[in-house]
Protein backbone atom coordinates (compact mmCIF):
# COMPACT_ATOMS: atom_id res chain seq x y z
CA UNK A 1 0.00 0.00 0.00
CA UNK A 2 2.25 2.80 1.27
CA UNK A 3 5.93 2.60 2.11
CA UNK A 4 8.33 4.53 4.31
CA UNK A 5 10.27 6.19 1.47
CA UNK A 6 8.25 9.40 1.55
CA UNK A 7 5.23 10.92 3.28
CA UNK A 8 1.89 9.21 2.68
CA UNK A 9 0.27 12.37 1.28
CA UNK A 10 2.94 12.52 -1.45
CA UNK A 11 2.48 8.85 -2.29
CA UNK A 12 -1.28 9.33 -2.47
CA UNK A 13 -0.93 12.40 -4.70
CA UNK A 14 1.33 10.36 -6.99
CA UNK A 15 -1.18 7.51 -7.01
CA UNK A 16 -4.03 9.82 -8.07
CA UNK A 17 -1.77 11.36 -10.74
CA UNK A 18 -0.89 7.82 -11.91
CA UNK A 19 -4.60 7.03 -12.18
CA UNK A 20 -5.08 10.11 -14.36
CA UNK A 21 -2.06 9.23 -16.49
CA UNK A 22 -3.31 5.67 -17.01
CA UNK A 23 -6.85 6.81 -17.89
CA UNK A 24 -8.71 5.77 -14.75
CA UNK A 25 -9.88 9.37 -14.33
CA UNK A 26 -10.51 11.53 -17.37
CA UNK A 27 -10.28 15.31 -17.54
CA UNK A 28 -13.48 16.78 -16.11
CA UNK A 29 -14.26 13.61 -14.16
CA UNK A 30 -14.75 13.62 -10.40
CA UNK A 31 -12.16 11.91 -8.20
CA UNK A 32 -12.88 10.33 -4.81
CA UNK A 33 -13.40 12.76 -1.95
CA UNK A 34 -11.10 13.20 1.01
CA UNK A 35 -13.45 11.15 3.15
CA UNK A 36 -13.79 8.39 0.54
CA UNK A 37 -10.02 8.14 0.17
CA UNK A 38 -9.38 8.15 3.90
CA UNK A 39 -12.00 5.46 4.56
CA UNK A 40 -10.93 3.25 1.64
CA UNK A 41 -7.20 3.55 2.36
CA UNK A 42 -7.58 3.73 6.14
CA UNK A 43 -5.59 6.92 6.47
CA UNK A 44 -6.20 10.16 8.31
CA UNK A 45 -8.61 12.47 6.43
CA UNK A 46 -6.11 15.31 6.87
CA UNK A 47 -3.53 13.23 4.98
CA UNK A 48 -5.94 12.56 2.13
CA UNK A 49 -6.92 16.24 2.08
CA UNK A 50 -3.29 17.29 1.94
CA UNK A 51 -2.71 14.98 -1.07
CA UNK A 52 -5.71 16.36 -2.95
CA UNK A 53 -4.76 19.92 -1.98
CA UNK A 54 -1.29 19.38 -3.43
CA UNK A 55 -2.86 18.27 -6.72
CA UNK A 56 -5.10 21.35 -6.69
CA UNK A 57 -2.03 23.56 -6.11
CA UNK A 58 -0.29 21.82 -9.04
CA UNK A 59 -3.28 22.45 -11.34
CA UNK A 60 -4.05 18.74 -11.69
CA UNK A 61 -7.36 18.89 -9.83
CA UNK A 62 -9.93 21.66 -9.47
CA UNK A 63 -12.19 22.07 -6.49
CA UNK A 64 -15.86 22.79 -7.17
CA UNK A 65 -17.25 24.10 -3.94
CA UNK A 66 -19.93 21.88 -2.51
CA UNK A 67 -19.53 19.33 -5.30
CA UNK A 68 -16.04 17.84 -5.02
CA UNK A 69 -12.70 17.54 -6.78
CA UNK A 70 -12.42 17.08 -10.52
CA UNK A 71 -9.57 16.42 -12.93
CA UNK A 72 -8.57 19.77 -14.42
CA UNK A 73 -8.49 20.46 -18.14
CA UNK A 74 -4.91 19.90 -19.33
CA UNK A 75 -4.03 17.76 -16.30
CA UNK A 76 -2.89 14.82 -18.40
CA UNK A 77 -0.49 17.00 -20.40
CA UNK A 78 0.89 18.56 -17.19
CA UNK A 79 1.49 15.15 -15.62
CA UNK A 80 3.15 13.82 -18.76
CA UNK A 81 5.44 16.84 -19.08
CA UNK A 82 6.50 16.60 -15.44
CA UNK A 83 7.06 12.86 -15.62
CA UNK A 84 9.03 13.12 -18.86
CA UNK A 85 11.44 15.54 -17.19
CA UNK A 86 11.81 13.16 -14.28
CA UNK A 87 12.26 10.23 -16.65
CA UNK A 88 15.20 11.94 -18.31
CA UNK A 89 16.92 12.72 -15.01
CA UNK A 90 16.14 9.42 -13.30
CA UNK A 91 16.60 6.95 -16.15
CA UNK A 92 18.10 8.37 -19.34
CA UNK A 93 21.07 10.31 -17.94
CA UNK A 94 22.28 7.32 -15.86
CA UNK A 95 21.64 5.00 -18.83
CA UNK A 96 23.71 7.18 -21.13
CA UNK A 97 26.52 7.45 -18.59
CA UNK A 98 26.61 3.65 -18.16
CA UNK A 99 26.44 3.11 -21.92
CA UNK A 100 29.37 5.44 -22.42
CA UNK A 101 31.36 3.60 -19.74
CA UNK A 102 30.57 0.31 -21.53
CA UNK A 103 31.60 1.69 -24.91
CA UNK A 104 28.08 1.55 -26.35
CA UNK A 105 27.08 4.13 -28.94
CA UNK A 106 23.62 5.44 -29.82
CA UNK A 107 23.00 2.70 -32.40
CA UNK A 108 23.95 0.02 -29.84
CA UNK A 109 21.48 1.50 -27.35
CA UNK A 110 18.69 1.66 -29.92
CA UNK A 111 19.30 -1.97 -30.86
CA UNK A 112 19.29 -3.04 -27.19
CA UNK A 113 16.06 -1.12 -26.53
CA UNK A 114 14.39 -2.68 -29.58
CA UNK A 115 15.55 -6.16 -28.56
CA UNK A 116 14.29 -5.67 -25.01
CA UNK A 117 10.98 -4.29 -26.29
CA UNK A 118 10.58 -7.18 -28.74
CA UNK A 119 11.26 -9.78 -26.05
CA UNK A 120 8.80 -8.06 -23.71
CA UNK A 121 6.13 -7.99 -26.41
CA UNK A 122 6.73 -11.66 -27.19
CA UNK A 123 6.54 -12.54 -23.49
CA UNK A 124 3.30 -10.57 -23.09
CA UNK A 125 1.86 -12.30 -26.17
CA UNK A 126 2.82 -15.71 -24.82
CA UNK A 127 1.26 -14.88 -21.45
CA UNK A 128 -1.98 -13.90 -23.17
CA UNK A 129 -1.92 -17.11 -25.21
CA UNK A 130 -1.32 -19.20 -22.08
CA UNK A 131 -4.24 -17.47 -20.37
CA UNK A 132 -6.53 -18.23 -23.30
CA UNK A 133 -5.58 -21.91 -23.30
CA UNK A 134 -6.26 -22.33 -19.58
CA UNK A 135 -9.40 -20.19 -19.46
CA UNK A 136 -12.68 -21.97 -18.92
CA UNK A 137 -15.66 -21.05 -21.11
Amino acid sequence: MFDDTKPIFLQLAERVADDILRGRYQEGEQVPSTNELSAHLRINPATAGKALGLLVDDGILVKRRGIGMFVADGALARIRAERQGGFIDTYLRPLLAEAQALGLDTNDLIRLIRDANDSTAMSDSADMSDNRETATP
